[in-house]
């Protein structure tokens, strides 16, 4: 699918149709949005742009280090975006391509990013009088998004922290720690993303490409992305504290139940050692014969296992 944004006097129009990239003018474009495009859709706009467009093989292979580059008459970017599937995060890859001022983005599915964004071509089409703007805007938007993915698991891991005396108790603790172990790697995930929109950002504020008045917001974006990796670091140290407390209660519990089995162990043996004694083969017995034999040696293995068990008291081992 092939979206176009182009200017009408002093608003923005969108039209679903790449046959109108022939009836455009070209000073009018402002934005070409493809999603999962066509080999001939690909083909289609690579000719009438001049422009080769990266396949997703490619733009999930660029190296992290090299998501920005300025050409003679373009400039090719590429980042990561989070999408939730399932209760999890996944990396979704987008790309971009800027020449004469017209952006070309490039992505393999529907993302919330660039709806928000067309929205605010919509309603303030006067603040995207470029490409330039319109790719800033995608990026302001993907961090306000990613804060709320942010905000979200905090707001996990507070629900599993609240679960601590419960788990105390006896809770289900495999169950936690295996959301306390996804959280980790939604956590770490984001991280990466978030670092990756850093390195294009602040590329692109140390270019002399993108009008001046973007610097500012620029400034502002990447103050944004320092708190939101600060934050992503507080929760990362939440959850290592957590899965800590949750494996420490297992192992007490653990504990308690070893401890319990080796005490009643330690109870019985005396009273083991004496049914021991008098189950030997010997003719000389007299308890054997004693018409009171059977009772004195259930008193006896009662009276060691009291004894034992008086023990454990006094030292405050029960």
């Amino acid at each position: 699918m092939i979206t176009i944004f182009y200017r009408v006097d002093d608003d923005i129009v969108y039209e679903v149709d790449e046959d109108l990239l022939d009836t455009i003018a070209y000073s009018d474009l402002l934005w070409v949005d493809l999603v999962d495009p066509t080999h001939n859709q690909r083909e289609k706009v690579e000719q009438f742009f001049g422009v080769s467009i990266q396949t997703w093989q490619q733009s999930e292979e660029i190296e992290s280090s090299s998501r920005y580059a300025e050409m003679t008459d373009r400039i090719v970017a590429n980042s990561n975006f989070l999408v939730g599937r399932d209760g999890e995060y996944v990396s979704a890859s987008t790309s971009y391509i800027l020449k004469d001022g017209i952006l070309i983005s490039t992505r393999k599915e529907i993302l919330r990013t660039f709806g928000d964004t067309m929205r605010k071509l919509r309603y303030n089409p006067k603040a995207f009088s470029t490409g330039y703007h319109v790719l800033v805007a995608l990026f302001e938007t993907r961090i306000d998004l990613d804060a709320d993915m942010a905000e979200e698991i905090a707001k996990q891991i507070s629900e599993i922290s609240g679960h601590l005396n419960v788990a105390r108790d006896g809770g289900n603790d495999e169950a936690n720690i295996y959301r306390i172990s996804t959280l980790q790697e939604s956590t770490m995930l984001m991280r990466e993303n978030i670092t990756d929109k850093q390195r294009v950002i602040s590329s692109i504020s140390k270019s002399n490409r993108f009008p001046d008045e973007l610097a500012p917001k620029l400034a502002v974006m990447l103050k944004d992305i320092n708190s939101l990796l600060n934050h992503t670091d507080f929760s990362f140290g939440r959850l290592d504290f957590l899965q800590d407390a949750y494996m420490s209660l297992t192992n007490i519990r653990l504990s308690r139940v070893t401890k319990t089995f080796t005490v009643v162990s330690v109870i019985f043996m005396p009273p083991t050692l004496i049914a021991s004694v008098y189950g030997m083969n010997f003719d000389i017995m007299p308890e054997l014969h004693w018409q009171h034999g059977y009772l004195f040696a259930w008193v006896m293995m009662a009276l060691a296992a009291l004894v034992v068990l008086l023990i454990f008291r006094y030292k405050k081992l029960l």
